[in-house]
Formats: C-alpha cells, structure tokens, sequence
C-alpha cells in the first residue's frame, strides 16, 4: 500500500539572496558605505566582577591555541586537555607558544 501525501496549498521558494536591489527594503550597498558599525567601548562600570580559575583559563587557552594551530580538539581529546591544564601556567605558556608557532 501506498500512502502519498498532498498539500493543497502552493509552495513557493524565496531566495533572500536574489532579491533586486530596486524591489528590496534592504538600502543599496552605498548607502552602507557611510555607516559605522563599531559598538561603543565597554563601560568599565558594567563589568561583571567574575574571577575565572587559573585552570579553566588554561583549558580554554589550550582549545584556542590548539584550534589556531589547526588542530581543532575532538571530544575524545578531553581528558588530555583537562590534565594539561592542571600544568603550572609557566609550562601551560610554553605549550601555547610551541603551538603558535606551528600555525
């Protein structure tokens, strides 16, 4: 037995992308040119007073420096991180280092 299902209503396919300049609610791209878009500096006053632990900081200094390099950490790759980074920070700046300069 066969069962097909049928929609009644039409579907229509809209590409965002390809919408004419002269048609769309979106300005030209010139009229972006005069735009800044920068955020205004952080206000010192609105920080949030979160001390991060040393050994978190390393981790995701280890990810960072590891995702750089070209080496994106597996899930698998976990437990190593976490052991690196029960490391003192001076060798935890040395791995960071020699991963630097790999990239």
């Amino acid at each position: 037995m066969t069962i097909a299902l049928e929609h009644h209503t039409p579907q229509t396919f809209v590409d965002l992308y390809a919408a004419d300049s002269a048609d769309s609610a979106w300005p030209s791209a010139a009229a972006w040119q005069d735009v800044d878009h920068l955020l205004p500096p952080p206000n010192p006053a609105e920080r949030l007073s979160v001390l991060i632990d040393p050994r978190d900081q390393h981790r995701l200094a280890l990810h960072a420096a590891l995702t750089a390099a070209g080496i994106p950490p597996r899930p698998e790759d976990r437990d190593a991180i976490d052991q690196l980074s029960t490391l003192p920070s001076s060798i935890n700046t040395t791995l960071q280092r020699w991963l630097l300069h790999t990239a």
